[in-house]
């Protein structure tokens, strides 16, 4: 299997450079994966294609503000780091740009105190492959206040838009920090939206998965199998699991919003079998492309993805990849919006598989 399998042309006036100043005011996309069907609406049409019983489970890891700008003081040169993964104490993974400059040894500063001293220092500890550094930071005081101060959130290269609002780049249930990009399905709740569906008999579960390089980073190799996911860090509680193995008792459908949810989902599924799961944390790199079974997610709710991504991989996984080129096509010359900030497509089916 082949990247360019997965590839398509998009109009670069399709891309959304900011978000909808209502959040559920997104376009929706509905297909369902048995027949091929495709339906267009708006985001709260969402609530006719879920049932009673149907749990959503969604991501509730927080963005950091993670993208710091600082200089190599012997040089004065411009230095850039996105912080991925919190290693141990003030080490973090980074990834570095230009990581040519930033050799292990290498020192970067952040910010100026109001004597002109450097609020933040970091030094460069090991270096890896494709821009990847490890650096151990420096500073006096409050490590994450430093980084709210001197932070900017990490939106993706194609949004080249300023982001006026932070908040508009979390979702509404965002409470655990550690996220180098946002799970950005859910960007289109607002509480009162979900409160709606718990009204309607849809539960929801929460999980946690920090975004890291897995989920964004491009694909390199041309042969799908020998790309190689980075890992990230997952957590899903007991009161998660056991709302997750009810609603399966049940009859339910378990709803996966997002990517980042799909993949926690099946790593637990792989880790205890397609029966019940129990609490656990961990980090995974898994994979998912065309062949893949899925062992728990019964509907996804995603946005639309990059052209031969590994995210528009696993959408094709879910409802194959001709159904999902052809939605594409329709969306395209539709003119829905795309990426991050863009609208939404709910996959489904009316059984569980």
């Amino acid at each position: 299997m082949f990247a360019h399998e997965f590839d398509f042309e998009l109009p670069e006036e399709l891309i959304a450079q900011t978000p909808l100043p209502e959040r559920t005011a997104s376009r929706l996309l509905a297909l369902d994966r048995e027949t091929g069907r495709i339906d267009h609406g708006t985001f709260t049409d969402l609530k006719r294609y879920l049932m009673p019983g149907d749990t959503l489970v969604l991501n509730d890891t927080r963005v950091l503000p993670a993208r710091l700008h600082g200089i190599k003081p012997e040089t004065g040169a411009r230095v850039e780091l996105l912080l991925l993964k919190q290693l141990e104490g003030d080490r973090w993974e980074t990834l570095a740009k230009p990581a040519k400059r930033m050799r292990p040894g290498t020192e970067l500063v952040f910010g100026e105190d109001e004597n002109g001293a450097p609020l933040l220092r970091a030094v460069v500890l090991e270096a890896g492959e494709s821009g990847l550094r490890t650096v151990e930071f420096r500073y006096d005081g409050i490590f994450q206040e430093l980084l709210d101060r001197l932070g900017e959130m990490p939106l993706p290269p194609y949004i080249r838009e300023r982001l006026d609002d932070r908040e508009r780049y979390q979702t509404v249930y965002a409470r655990r920090e550690g996220s180098a990009a946002a799970p950005t399905a859910g960007l289109h709740f607002t509480p009162a939206f979900l409160d709606e569906l718990r009204a309607a008999g849809v539960r929801t579960a929460f999980l946690t998965l920090h975004v890291g390089l897995g989920t964004f980073r491009p694909m390199t190799a041309e042969r799908v199998e020998d790309h190689v996911m980075h890992a990230e860090y997952y957590e899903i509680g007991a009161e998660t699991a056991a709302l997750l193995n009810e609603t399966r008792e049940r009859g339910g459908r378990i709803v996966a919003v997002g990517t980042t949810s799909a993949r926690t989902l099946e790593t637990a599924a792989a880790r205890f079998g397609p029966g019940k799961i129990e609490a656990c944390s961990g980090w995974t790199d898994i994979f998912i492309y065309p062949g893949y079974k899925f062992l728990m997610v019964d509907a996804l709710l995603t946005n639309f993805h990059l052209p031969k991504s590994t995210l528009v991989m696993l959408v094709s996984a879910f409802a194959g990849r001709d159904k999902i080129m052809e939605a594409y096509r329709e969306a395209i010359e539709r003119k829905y919006r795309f990426f991050s900030f863009g609208d939404a497509m709910f996959i489904y089916s009316n059984g569980k598989r």
